[in-house]
């Protein structure tokens, strides 16, 4: 279980791709595909799943050109800052240094504050979303990513840049109301209450509260907690969404859930939910995940294991402490023997009778850099704080 080795190859990988690539999602960024839809809802969403789901890649053929992904180079800079804490070498400054550049050129345009979206359109059942419209959960992602790189290498312009997305947040996204807590939407363009996007930008606002004190803020950030511990059932686990069709529960949703109540903890809130927030911990180890350590997607369904499950497995398991360190260590190997190509990228999913090798750089590469680096990060910090 070389993490080092591992983290090496794929910064080869990604830094010779100069941090560009295809998504799993980049269907309607084909010239032809997009022609093909006539704008209607449900030829984009056959489109987007039949491409999301070929074993083989063929969007050179169907003209999709390689891109840069916002939330991807948030994840890219949050592990060289990471990287930076384990080893400060000025290389990794200069890699940092360049993903602020290509983050502030990828900023979407026209709002409140900083904010990021997808460079490819999207369609979803709820929702249609132009290239580029900001969502929550790419820019409190990347906002965490800039508040860590802060903290770690003292740059100031990335909490400079992390700041503004408050305002984003608080002004340019609509809110689902139930008496005093709400739920932030998904998107300025939606309101659609989805518990790991509004909890993820729940967080984010009372992390940079550290920096700039902002009462508003505060209790924007501990109405929408509020909304979705409301919403957490018995057993500790969370549907996807409320509404009919988005009642599925699945690993690495979960674990965004979990992540962000940490936040809130870290920071001095929430106390009255830490037997919830167990609850939930207890739930996310007990039913996604094998006794070998295969992640499953969904809390009743083992197919498609998807690279994001290990994943934010590991970035969540890894900052448990010494309790959790056994089941890191089963996900890892796991990744490591499953998922991994020896060219040092990793594949998006496998059925029980396909793996499909095709090398994402959002949805695959960033998130194992992400969640490799965390691992390390928190393996050297343990080990120089014994």
């Amino acid at each position: 279980m070389d993490i080092e080795s591992d983290i090496r190859k794929l910064r080869s990988y990604v830094e010779a791709e100069a941090f560009k690539g295809y998504d799993p999602y980049d269907a309607l960024n084909s010239p032809l595909l997009n022609f093909l839809t006539c704008n209607l809802k449900y030829a984009r969403i056959f489109f987007i799943q039949v491409l999301k789901r070929l074993p083989f890649n063929i969007r050179v053929l169907l003209g999709i050109k390689k891109g840069l992904n916002p939330k991807a180079l948030g994840l890219f800079l949050w592990g060289y800052a990471k990287l930076y804490a384990v080893d400060k070498r000025q290389e990794y400054l200069e890699r940092i240094n360049l993903l602020l550049d290509l983050l502030d050129e990828t900023k979407s345009k026209g709002y409140s504050g900083n904010c990021w979206g997808y460079n490819f359109n999207w369609q979803s059942r709820a929702f249609y979303v132009p290239r580029y419209t900001p969502t929550i959960v790419n820019s409190s992602f990347i906002g965490h990513a800039l508040i860590d790189t802060y903290r770690i290498t003292g740059i100031n312009r990335a909490i400079e840049m992390a700041l503004p997305i408050r305002n984003f947040i608080l002004n340019d996204l609509n809110r689902k109301v139930e008496e005093d807590d709400f739920c932030f939407s998904y998107t300025p363009i939606d309101k659609i209450a989805v518990h790991n996007a509004s909890l993820l930008g729940a967080s984010l606002l009372i992390r940079l509260n550290k920096y700039d004190k902002s009462e508003t803020a505060e209790s924007a950030a501990l109405s929408g907690l509020r909304y979705s511990m409301k919403y957490q059932r018995g057993d500790g686990a969370w549907y996807y969404a409320e509404t009919d069709y988005q009642g599925w529960i699945d690993s690495f949703h979960t674990g965004f859930n979990l992540q962000s109540i940490r936040y809130f903890f870290e920071e001095g809130f929430a106390e009255e939910y830490k037997k919830q927030y167990q609850d939930g911990i207890v739930f996310y180890r007990d039913n996604f995940f094998l006794e070998d350590g295969t992640p499953k997607y969904y809390h009743n369904r083992v197919y498609p294991i998807d690279i994001h499950a290990p994943s934010q497995a590991l970035v969540f398991f890894s900052g448990c402490g010494e309790a959790y360190k056994d089941i890191c260590r089963l996900i890892l190997a796991w990744m490591q023997n499953n998922m991994k190509d020896e060219k040092g990228y990793f594949y998006f999913q496998k059925t029980p009778s396909i793996t499909n090798r095709i090398p994402y750089i959002r949805w695959g590469q960033a998130w194992t850099f992400h969640a490799l680096t965390e691992c390390l990060y928190h393996e050297k910090i343990e080990r120089n704080t014994e």
